[in-house]
């Protein structure tokens, strides 16, 4: 089974999952996550939730993750972005939105991982995934 989208998106989420804050209530701290984050949680989960598979994959599967931004300055389309967002935190995030929208039972499952950031004219996120 493969899975292969386009998700077109004006602005790409930038906030990753590691952007929870922390607070202390009654002595004991509390996490909890900034309206950014939030905001970019809702926004995954939506376009996600229109890509979802008829069944979710019951074993492993490899990942193709293209993040693709809107073109700035003097960035050429398909111009790899070597500025933040960190890749590897993108993912968590992505990765969390696609297990609750039930890709999957559990993003363990994804045992080979290709994500890539670019500058494009069309931006937005890129999505397959294969059985491996």
């Amino acid at each position: 089974m493969t899975t292969e989208f386009f998700m077109p998106m004006k602005k790409v989420p930038t906030v990753t999952h590691q952007q929870k804050q922390v607070t202390v209530v009654n002595g004991k701290p509390v996490f909890y996550e900034p309206d950014e984050l939030k905001a970019a949680r809702a926004k995954l989960m939506a376009h996600l939730g229109r890509q979802v598979p008829g069944k979710p994959y019951t074993g492993p599967v490899r990942l193709i993750v293209k993040w693709c931004f809107p073109l700035t300055g003097k960035r050429l389309d398909g111009e790899y972005k070597a500025t933040k967002p960190d890749i590897d935190n993108s993912q968590k995030l992505l990765f969390d939105c696609m297990t609750a929208c039930g890709f999957w039972k559990d993003d363990a499952q994804v045992v080979s991982l290709v994500a890539e950031k670019f500058w494009a004219k069309l931006p937005g996120i890129y999505i397959r995934i294969d059985e491996v």
